[in-house]
């Protein structure tokens, strides 16, 4: 079973990103994200409302990264401290050696590859430094920019759920994506 120790938050780059750890200078990122209906139209996730709602979201995230239950980062240009969107794992399986991946982009700086670099460098650390077998992505199969990105990045759809999960009155699909550590 996989020991994970975020006590030393990692820090992680690409060429053009910086991703580090989201804190409350990120609240007014952060709600302009979740409260934007084409950002969560696949996020089956209540819309946030409030900066406060984010405040409490940070502090639920932290308490999760204080207990080694999940990780998250913001992800930031080099040389910006502006959030433009986030990525962690959400769902770590330390005894499957497994972790599902999930990310979040403002639209203004979605389709320029900034996610794709995020997902590399995280699945990277995610198997170098968690020792992580495989990580998967779960989401709606709806969601082909997604479903796009996950295969750029060498994921490989698994399996497509038709209803199996409710939310806000009804069934909806899910299709998982994973990449396995080879």
């Amino acid at each position: 079973m996989l020991a994970l120790d975020f006590s030393i938050f990692p820090q992680l780059e690409t060429d053009r990103l910086q991703l580090t750890r989201t804190n409350v200078d990120h609240v007014n990122e952060l709600l302009k994200m979740r409260s934007d209906p084409e950002v969560m139209k696949f996020i089956p996730r209540p819309m946030a409302r409030t900066a406060e709602e984010i405040i409490e979201f940070i502090a639920a995230i932290d308490e999760k990264i204080s207990n080694h239950e999940m990780i998250n980062w913001a992800i930031t240009l080099k040389g910006d401290a502006k959030m433009i969107g986030t990525i962690g794992y959400y769902h770590i399986k330390p005894e499957h050696f497994r972790a599902e991946i999930g990310y979040m982009l403002l639209p203004e700086f979605q389709g320029r590859g900034f996610i794709t670099e995020a997902i590399d460098v995280v699945v990277s650390y995610g198997f170098a430094e968690m020792k992580l077998h495989s990580v998967e992505a779960v989401l709606d199969p709806n969601n082909l920019a997604s479903a796009s990105v996950l295969e750029k990045c060498g994921f490989t759809k698994e399996g497509h759920f038709k209803e199996n999960e409710f939310y806000n009155g009804k069934f909806i699909d899910t299709a998982i994506y994973s990449k396995v550590n080879s």
